[in-house]
């Protein structure tokens, strides 16, 4: 089967990152059938769809594309029956994903993939409840929201086929998106781990007072956000090193200083005191804004700048 032939998804769990992925999936003009046993899921989906949809008509809709092409249905089982393409956004349980999994696999069609968006567990902990196809297990974690963001962490587990990883990929990309391979599992998978160690830093200099919480976030928003917004870390100091770039600045005096700081990170943790220190900042940097305005106009700016990288081929 093409991944380009994929035309019946299964959006399994419809909270935040499902109901994304949803919106996602029906904009390339894709059959969405989802399921979530909370109550007024059903609802809550279909409001947020129709929250996301606006936008999704500024990126652009594949012919045929329609909020009418989805429907809900009571049981995973259900969802999985006729799916070509199964995406998991279950909570961050590991008991019950590998249940779920267990029966996702017991009904899903054999040439089916079962990707799962899980942001912490490796598909090695829990693919192997999978009794018939295990090898089609896969993860597929976006970055929130996946109807904007491109990004897709893709890997396999101990019992995945290559081909089912593959697959998994060609998918993601036929979306628009810009899947990502882990050649090996690693806890936390490779863009949360980036955040963490930003986090750690982060929380360490407001424990030690260096500076405020509106400032910390400005020192990122103002400055290196704005290119990590058009390239990557490793180019972006590749371009920063002046003539000959990384090569030329590698065991310089330069590079010897920028080590020096690496073993002088701090490692905070983040008791009740300094929790509420960060609250509180965090409220004060947005006094003068509403909460709702600052999120509706990131993804307006965000909508932009996605729309102008489109353009701007040249960059990677």
């Amino acid at each position: 089967m093409s991944e380009t032939s994929v035309q019946h998804v299964a959006v399994i769990g419809t909270g935040l990152i499902g109901a994304s992925w949803a919106s996602c999936f029906l904009a390339r003009g894709l059959e969405v059938v989802a399921s979530d046993p909370a109550p007024g899921a059903e609802a809550a989906l279909r409001n947020a769809v129709a929250a996301h949809w606006p936008a999704m008509e500024m990126l652009g809709l594949a012919p045929g594309a329609s909020p009418e092409r989805l429907r809900f249905v009571t049981s995973p089982e259900e969802a999985a029956a006729g799916a070509q393409f199964i995406q998991e956004n279950a909570p961050e349980q590991l008991a019950l994903k590998r249940e779920l999994f267990r029966r996702l696999d017991a009904a899903a069609p054999a040439e089916a993939v079962l990707a799962s968006s899980s942001s912490t567990f490796m598909v090695s902990e829990f693919q192997d409840a999978c009794l018939h196809h295990p090898e089609r297990v896969v993860l597929g974690h976006p970055f929130n929201p996946p109807h904007l963001i491109p990004l897709v962490e893709v890997a396999g587990g101990r019992h995945s086929a290559a081909a089912a990883v593959q697959r998994a990929c060609d998918f993601y990309r036929a979306l628009g998106k810009r899947p990502i391979l882990l050649k090996k599992e690693m806890r936390g998978h490779v863009a949360n781990r980036l955040q963490a160690a930003l986090w750690r830093e982060a929380f360490f200099l407001l424990a030690e007072g260096v500076v405020s919480v509106a400032d910390l976030d400005a020192a990122i928003a103002h400055g290196p956000g704005l290119r990590w917004a058009l390239l990557g870390p490793l180019l972006n100091l590749h371009l920063s090193g002046g003539p000959g770039g990384f090569g030329a600045l590698f065991g310089k005096p330069l590079w010897r200083a920028t080590e020096a700081v690496w073993q002088d990170l701090g490692n905070a943790s983040v008791d009740n005191a300094l929790a509420k220190r960060v609250a509180e900042g965090i409220k004060e940097e947005l006094a003068p804004h509403d909460e709702a305005e600052v999120l509706s106009k990131r993804d307006e700016v965000l909508l932009a700048l996605l729309n102008l990288k489109a353009k701007a081929k040249v960059l990677p």
